[in-house]
């Protein structure tokens, strides 16, 4: 991992607002399953402490190699060329091992891009959501989700059914979800989980959906 100075050079994001059509804003996908438990990741910043780590500065650095290798996932599949001056050159490095592993995916599948890093709001459920990429896939309709991590979990799959509801109800079928683990460096590796039924995801996320309402007293 890079020094942790490079945290300092990570450029602060401006987390999208949704809005619905009588321009009330509604919570987005992310913060409507911050809801759920994550037991994984106590363990994990508890190894990280007694490593003498701060955590906070690890997942910073980790979060800004993750963002700029999916920023440049994004920008390929746009057809733009991807230009960054703010990041240091050895953050942008890193992440190039993210944006490497993906285009060996692509070798191997015909990929055409319908909608890329698409905002999207559901009326009938009011959330929002941006949803990565939908495409043609070897000819199937495909949501396509990527996290540059090292694995997929549960919640990954609850997210991506919370997109396709979303790409649903505006028009867009959707015949599979494709969920993209790529690594932020050669440790972390790179596979896929592919589903074609998230029936039981989208319950459990309208039951977030639910709960969060509840505690925001909504």
């Amino acid at each position: 991992m890079m020094q942790l100075e490079l945290v300092a050079a990570k450029r602060s994001r401006v987390h999208t607002r949704y809005f619905n059509k009588a321009d009330k804003q509604v919570a987005g996908v992310t913060t409507i399953l911050s809801v759920l438990n994550k037991p994984a990741l106590v363990p994990w910043s508890n190894k990280l402490g007694l490593a003498g780590i701060n955590v906070r500065d690890y997942v910073d650095v980790l979060a800004e190699i993750g963002q700029c290798g999916h920023e440049m996932i994004l920008s390929h599949n746009k057809g733009l060329a991807f230009v960054d001056d703010a990041r240091p050159a050895e953050l942008i490095d890193k992440a190039e091992n993210s944006f490497i592993s993906y285009l060996n995916w692509e070798k191997g599948h015909k990929v055409k891009p319908i909608l890329c890093e698409a905002p999207l709001v559901s009326e009938q459920y009011q959330f929002g959501g941006t949803l990565d990429c939908y495409a043609s896939v070897d000819g199937v309709l495909t949501l396509i989700d990527y996290k540059t991590g090292k694995a997929i979990y549960g919640e990954h799959v609850i997210q991506t059914s919370a997109y396709r509801q979303l790409l649903s109800e505006h028009g867009y079928k959707v015949e599979q979800v494709r969920i993209l683990q790529i690594g932020r460096d050669e440790t972390e590796g790179f596979s896929e989980k592919v589903v074609t039924d998230t029936t039981r995801e989208w319950e459990i996320f309208e039951h977030c959906l639910a709960i969060y309402r509840l505690q925001k007293g909504k």
